[in-house]
C-alpha cells in the first residue's frame, strides 16, 4: 500500500546522496549522471526494497568543465552510509506528518518514530563497487536484470498441483519450495501501481540535460547523443519467428491496422472479452 511513496523516497534519498558527497570540493566538485532503478525484492522473493545506481565516471563543474573521478571509488562508504540514512529517515518523518504513509492498524505514529529513531542508530548496508572499464556492459547487464523481473523461468525447478519449487540460491542451487498460495503472494507484493516510474535519470542523463551531456561527451571524445531507433514490432517477431511477419494466407507481409485500448474501468463493461491490448493486423 505504501509501494509508490517509499520507491519515491528510496530514490530520491540515493539522488541526493551522491549529488551531495560528488559535489563536495573534497570529491569530485561536479555533478555527475545517475540511472537509478528501484528492486523490491530479494531472491526468495520476500521484499527487500534497494536501488542500483549506475553513476558516470565524473561530472561536469559549475564552469561546465568535465571532472574525472579520483581513484576507484566515487566516494568513502561510511561517508554515503551516514548520510543516505539521515535523508531517508528525514524524509519517512516527513511523509508520516503529511499523512503519506499507512501505517500498520497497531502502530500508532510516535510508535513508527521511535522505530526510525531506533534503525537512525543502526549500520545502514550500502555498498559501492569500483569504477567499471566498460559502462554499457553494465546498463546492459541492469537492463536484463530489470526486464526479468523477481523471478526468471529458468529459477523455477517444478510445478506441482500444491507447491512451486524454485531456486534461490546465487552461486550454488538453494531449492525452496512454496505453497501455490503463498508464491503468487510473494510475486504479487512486487507488482508496481500505475504509473511509478521506478527507472529514473539524474543529472547529467536527465532528459532536460541532454545539452551538458553532449559537452561532456565532446570533452571525451565521444559524438552527440542519438536517439535509438524505434524498433518496429515486425522487426522483434522477426528474431524469434520470421514466418509470422507474413499472413498464412495470402504470404504478403502483414501490416498494422488498428489498436485496441488496454483494459481500463470505463471500457470495462463494453470491451468484448479476450480483447484488451491486442494488436489487429491485416494484410495488403
Amino acid at each position: 500500500m505504501n509501494f509508490k511513496i517509499l520507491a519515491d523516497i528510496l530514490l530520491i534519498s540515493s539522488r541526493d546522496t551522491i549529488f551531495e558527497l560528488s559535489l563536495s570540493p573534497k570529491r569530485i566538485g561536479a555533478k555527475p549522471g545517475i540511472i537509478a532503478a528501484f528492486h523490491s525484492w530479494q531472491k526468495n522473493l520476500e521484499p527487500h526494497p534497494h536501488t542500483h545506481c549506475l553513476i558516470s565516471g565524473g561530472g561536469l563543474n559549475e564552469r561546465g568543465e568535465w571532472v574525472t573521478t579520483k581513484g576507484m571509488f566515487l566516494f568513502p562508504y561510511q561517508a554515503a552510509r551516514a548520510l543516505f540514512r539521515g535523508k531517508m529517515n528525514d524524509a519517512l518523518k516527513k511523509a508520516l506528518e503529511k499523512d503519506r504513509l499507512i501505517l500498520p492498524s497497531d502502530m500508532r505514529s510516535q510508535q513508527f518514530i521511535n522505530l526510525l529513531n531506533k534503525l537512525g542508530r543502526k549500520k545502514w548496508n550500502v555498498k559501492i563497487f569500483k569504477k567499471y572499464r566498460h559502462g554499457s556492459g553494465v546498463a546492459t547487464y541492469l537492463a536484463r536484470y530489470l526486464r526479468g523481473g523477481p523471478i526468471a523461468n529458468t529459477r523455477i525447478k517444478q510445478i506441482t498441483e500444491s507447491h512451486v519449487v524454485f531456486n534461490y540460491g546465487r552461486e550454488e542451487e538453494k531449492l525452496l519450495s512454496l505453497p501455490l498460495e503463498e508464491f503468487i503472494r510473494r510475486i504479487l507484493t512486487h507488482v508496481p501501481p500505475p504509473k511509478a516510474v521506478l527507472v529514473r535519470s539524474y543529472g547529467l542523463y536527465a532528459q532536460a540535460k541532454k545539452k551538458n551531456l553532449n559537452i561532456a561527451r565532446q570533452t571525451l571524445g565521444q559524438g552527440r547523443v542519438e536517439l535509438p531507433r524505434k524498433i518496429l514490432w515486425q522487426d522483434a517477431v522477426k528474431k524469434s519467428d520470421p514466418s509470422k511477419t507474413s499472413c498464412p494466407t495470402c504470404g504478403k507481409a502483414l501490416i498494422l491496422t488498428q489498436t485496441i485500448e488496454p483494459f481500463n474501468r470505463e471500457s470495462r463493461m463494453n470491451s468484448p472479452p479476450g480483447t484488451h491490448g491486442m494488436i489487429i493486423c491485416g494484410s495488403h
